[in-house]
């Protein structure tokens, strides 16, 4: 279709802002993800690196959108260790190893998040001087390289990249329709980010509980690749709960705290 008659088209719309909704709920856990690894920079660093991170992750979503034929093929099978679990209620099997390209991606992925947000929460209970990693709390912001930072961005922007054009795949036929939504989406997380970091960076409760997130995105990543498909519902329903829940106590503490700040003038 040209692109008139797809603006033109009633069900190009529908197409568009469906598409753009199940863009922006799975690029949630990219923009918690930035947002953490920004702040870990200098002040004056991290604005930069959330807008590089997000720009590189659309030029990455429109790289891999001209290259949309090679991405569907990355769903078949490479190999196959010949175990599957057994059978679900609708006779697919409860887990497989059936390896395709997206699935070794998603795995790896996986198992970079569980590692990045484990070395994370170490670092925030532990800040022990002596422990020789890379994001020691005594070693100081400054001394986290920029270029480590956008490097570990753009490897998770790999991952998420690829599972949301094969989304966008299952969604509709038409590439005009799918790079528009990936604009729109990136657009509005370039917005949303630095009130996410803001945030995040002023109730440090949220970093523990944000990547917690990671673990559990991580877990449903590695847990996709080995055909264990988890409604993508559950998962950002409980995201959701526990936010609700930390939100509820930030309040609590915030009052608390200008009661004391009352008390402590009269």
């Amino acid at each position: 279709m040209t692109i008139m008659s797809l603006i033109a088209d009633p069900s190009a719309w529908a197409a568009l802002v469906t598409l753009v909704t199940l863009e922006i709920v799975l690029g949630i856990d990219n923009l918690v993800f930035i947002a953490i690894l920004s702040n870990k920079l200098p002040p004056e660093q991290q604005n930069k690196a959330r807008r590089l991170g997000l720009a590189l992750a659309l030029i990455m979503r429109i790289g891999l959108l001209t290259l949309i034929g090679w991405i569907v093929t990355l769903q078949a099978p490479l190999f196959d260790l010949g175990l599957s679990g057994t059978p679900g209620p609708y006779g697919e099997p409860t887990f497989e190893t059936a390896f395709s390209g997206r699935d070794l991606i998603l795995i790896a992925g996986g198992l970079f998040l569980l590692w990045k947000a484990t070395k994370e929460i170490h670092h925030n209970i532990d800040s022990e001087p002596t422990s020789g990693e890379l994001l020691d709390h005594d070693k100081g912001v400054a001394q986290i390289a920029f270029g480590a930072a956008i490097a570990q961005i753009i490897a998770l922007d790999l991952v998420f990249s690829i599972d949301s054009i094969l989304t966008a795949v299952g969604m509709t036929d038409e590439v005009p329709i799918m790079i528009t939504a990936v604009v729109i989406t990136v657009g509005l997380m370039m917005v949303a980010a630095d009130p996410l970091s803001r945030f995040i960076e002023r109730n440090p409760t949220l970093v523990m509980l944000a990547l917690a997130f990671l673990v559990m995105i991580g877990l449903v990543l590695i847990a996709d690749g080995f055909g264990v498909h988890i409604p993508k519902g559950y998962v950002y329903a409980a995201m959701g709960f526990s936010a609700g829940v930390e939100t509820l106590n930030i309040i609590s503490r915030n009052r608390r705290a200008k009661a004391r700040e009352r008390s402590a003038q009269s």
